[in-house]
């Protein structure tokens, strides 16, 4: 190859360099390089499109602009303000791990922030929420392969809410979703001993009746649980168990229709919560 043939040659690269630059160059003069809003707008703007967005129910683009306002400006009122929000659009969106992983961010990084107790509040509708739509297909699935992991915890992060701040604003709707999640929880711990029951196992039904008195005291089943091991320990053959349960439920829930010989055969709780119930 001469040196003519090399100059020429590498003044055809570079042109062909410099055409291709001239192109993306052109094609921006087009529109068709458009900046990403999210990379340029001054923080007090990326808030406000970000908010704009989650109160007008757009919680995909809220939740956008939210992370890429806490990425880029990591520090400031406006980022605390986007994490709580961003949280919260997460939940919406029914992403719990995502929510739930920002609000432990969040409280990590501002244990005293002036919204903490909403942070916290955040935390237990997300496993609320999560916990609910799990109950609801309790119904369909055998005893055995249900999991109240959910449930449970959200009724722990409601009752760290009430403890550690019983002035809060949430607290009151955090003490009445106990109150829902303590009998919920319940009425299902009484359908697992209902069914040992009903499959003579009497030792595992008298310890589901004990377990719920000791984990969800005040629930509306309480009087049940007291007659579950009543039932389960006059099977058993171990009368004074037996008559110190029939006396306590005697003494609290005097109407209730086991001492009426009504419980739980064939009729009222059995029925309404037994599963098997048809079988």
């Amino acid at each position: 190859m001469t040196r003519i043939q090399q100059a020429t040659r590498f003044a055809l690269i570079l042109l062909l360099v410099a055409g291709l630059a001239g192109c993306k160059t052109i094609s921006g003069w087009f529109g068709g390089d458009k900046e990403d809003p999210t990379e340029t707008l001054p923080v007090e703007q990326m808030y406000a499109e970000a908010h704009a967005s989650m109160s007008g129910g757009n919680f995909n683009r809220a939740a956008q602009y939210y992370q890429r306002l806490v990425a880029r400006f990591p520090y400031g009122p406006y980022t605390e303000q986007a994490q709580l929000e961003l949280a919260y659009s997460q939940y919406k969106l029914n992403r719990p791990e995502e929510a739930t992983a920002t609000i432990d961010r969040f409280i990590r990084t501002y244990p005293t922030h002036r919204h903490i107790d909403y942070a916290y509040y955040l935390k237990a509708l997300v496993n609320f929420e999560r916990g609910s739509g799990m109950l609801l297909r309790m119904a369909r699935q055998d005893l055995a392969s249900r999991d109240l992991g959910a449930t449970q915890q959200s009724l722990n992060d409601f009752a760290e809410v009430v403890r550690r701040y019983p002035n809060s604003r949430y607290a009151p709707d955090a003490r009445q979703r106990m109150i829902f999640l303590r009998n919920r929880l319940a009425r299902y711990e009484l359908k697992v001993g209902l069914y040992y029951l009903r499959r003579g196992a009497w030792l595992a039904a008298a310890n589901r009746g004990k377990y719920i008195l000791q984990q969800y005291p005040q629930s509306e089943h309480e009087g049940d649980a007291l007659a579950l091991m009543a039932e389960a320990y006059t099977r058993l053959g171990q009368g004074p168990l037996a008559d110190d349960a029939r006396q306590v439920l005697q003494l609290n829930y005097p109407e209730h229709p086991y001492l009426a010989g009504n419980w739980p055969e064939g009729r009222g709780l059995l029925g309404k919560l037994n599963p098997f119930g048809s079988k």
